[in-house]
């Protein structure tokens, strides 16, 4: 801000903030690798297959078998960052909170940034559904009803692990025919959940990937897609070359599909 312009300026109390475009699928992954991760680094995720099942006749049974190694490497190869500032002369006549009110802004951007590359895993479900266009309630439902189907047929167990998640236009024939809608409850609502359909948790989001007129929604349990990130450095300094206080910031995290039956990817258009 020119300093010319410093003194007939009055500001607002009031900060405006940008629409927050809410980040949901980070909730319904697989958490528990979370610690000490690393940029270029890896995450190992054990797993091991499982064992055969004879049957006993009194005859010896024979030696041990060995069970497969079913561990993953899960890479640490994303690091979005900010780095925001703030002129002296804004400085003397913003009010209390305006840093904080950029730090907030940056942390929802953050927080989009790791929806986006879970969104992405989408491409890697164990079956991706064919292109199908939603244009009323039951063309909505036969198409979830498939994923569910898919999923069953896997031996996944459907009930509240598991999520669907749509984008905006598909929940919009819904929500008045299928959908038991949980209105009262805020918290759900919050996290996107906007109510339950054949035992499942229903959430809308406007973070699912996208490919030309394809939009990659999600059937999932929470043991499907793998995330682990950490805030790496959070870190206020003064601008050398200006009159300027800024904080820089630095997220590390990977994700990766680990239980790819798990996971059916529902390709819908408009």
């Amino acid at each position: 801000m020119a300093y010319e312009n410093f003194k007939p300026i009055i500001w607002s109390k009031f900060i405006q903030h940008e629409l927050e475009k809410k980040a949901i699928l980070l909730d319904h992954c697989w958490r528990q690798f979370e610690g000490e991760v690393q940029h270029a680094k890896q995450v190992k995720i054990l797993g091991v297959g499982r064992p055969t099942i004879g049957s006993y006749t009194g005859a010896p049974i024979g030696p041990p078998e060995n069970i497969e190694d079913s561990s993953v490497m899960m890479d640490i190869n994303n690091a979005p960052f900010f780095n925001v500032g703030l002129d002296d002369v804004d400085k003397a006549q913003s009010v209390p909170g305006l840093m904080e009110a950029i730090l907030k802004e940056g942390a929802i951007a953050m927080a989009l940034a790791i929806d986006s590359a879970i969104a992405k895993e989408a491409l890697n479900a164990g079956k991706i559904s064919a292109e199908t266009q939603v244009n009323s309630a039951d063309a909505a439902i036969a198409a979830i009803d498939a994923g569910l189907l898919a999923l069953r047929e896997n031996d996944v167990q459907i009930g509240d692990n598991v999520v669907i998640e749509i984008p905006p236009f598909v929940y919009k024939y819904l929500k008045d025919k299928y959908i038991a809608l949980d209105t009262n409850n805020s918290e759900m609502l919050k996290k996107g959940i906007v109510g339950m359909y054949d035992g499942c948790k229903v959430r809308i989001s406007n973070n699912l990937y996208k490919s030309g007129n394809s939009y990659y929604g999600m059937i999932r349990t929470d043991k499907a897609i793998a995330y682990a990130g950490q805030v790496d450095i959070t870190e206020p300094y003064r601008h050398p070359d200006y009159f300027k206080d800024a904080v820089k910031c630095l997220t590390v995290f990977g994700t990766k599909v680990v239980r790819p039956k798990e996971l059916y990817a529902l390709r819908v258009k408009k």
